[in-house]
């Protein structure tokens, strides 16, 4: 693991819910608290399916990576990566090439300092510790280990439900997008809220970060104008491209993905 630039995590308030562990408790991880975990149960006694929610979209960044790999896109940089919880982008995509190069990207001082850690033994990945609302300095610090003159797929992975003010989210998305090369990629996935979750959106808005309210439309939106949007275009994480033949399941799947490349 290669750290770039000089931010450094600081104190942290295991009292208070975090994101990133909210997130690792939902997909069985170890890295979180007793107030993750009390404020997720509290959270799935409202949404039951969340912990579903969580694993499929985990399964969609899988299935992404692959799809990027399989399309000769080898550079990866992963905004809000969270915790590391298991089958993270670096790892497979390693399993197609072990070349492949990934940038994870977070404002957490918490997965800094776990990234520190876990990916010390990592050649061909680095760690952004920068903050969603500058992807100008994101772009900068992550072109110290890609080459934005080849393809390079952006993943934003449950990530941009938390910039409620659609300009500023799609001006993100923007300055994430241009400066990448032709086919090059953009992932996403975002909650697809519906009136009944409003109960739900104001108590995580309320105790742990403020929560969009966007249905398809906003979500289509958020693309980078003029890219080609790939089949099967945004739908729920479970239809993306799904690995088993058959319907895939999409009761109680409220996360949409969708997956563009650069002209």
């Amino acid at each position: 693991m290669t750290e770039v630039g000089s931010a450094a995590p600081t104190a942290y308030d295991p009292s208070r819910p975090n994101i990133a562990r909210v997130y690792d408790y939902l997909l069985g991880g170890k890295d979180n608290f007793a107030a993750d975990r009390a404020f997720a149960d509290e959270l799935l006694t409202q949404q039951p399916q969340l912990r579903a929610n969580a694993q499929a979209n985990r399964a969609f960044m899988r299935r992404v990576v692959r799809y990027a790999m399989a399309d000769g896109v080898t550079q990866f940089l992963d905004v809000g990566t969270g915790l590391p919880t298991g089958d993270n982008v670096h790892e497979v995509a390693w399993s197609a090439d072990p070349g492949a190069r990934v940038v994870y990207v977070d404002n957490d001082p918490v997965v800094a300092a776990h990234a520190q850690a876990i990916l010390a033994s990592s050649p061909g990945t680095a760690f952004v510790l920068a903050d969603l609302r500058e992807p100008a300095d994101i772009i900068a610090q992550a072109g110290a280990s890609l080459d934005f003159t080849q393809p390079t797929a952006v993943l934003c992975i449950s990530l941009l439900h938390f910039v409620p003010d659609d300009v500023q989210a799609a001006a993100i998305v923007a300055a994430l997008t241009e400066p990448l090369a032709s086919g090059s990629l953009l992932a996403f996935t975002h909650w697809k809220y519906l009136p009944s979750d409003e109960d739900s959106a104001q108590s995580y808005s309320g105790s742990v970060a403020t929560i969009a309210r966007r249905g398809e439309a906003e979500l289509i939106a958020l693309l980078p104008a003029g890219w080609d949007l790939a089949a099967p275009g945004l739908v729920p994480v479970t239809q993306w491209r799904p690995p088993a033949a058959g319907p895939a399941t999409v009761d109680g799947i409220r996360f949409y993905g969708a997956v563009a490349r650069k002209p």
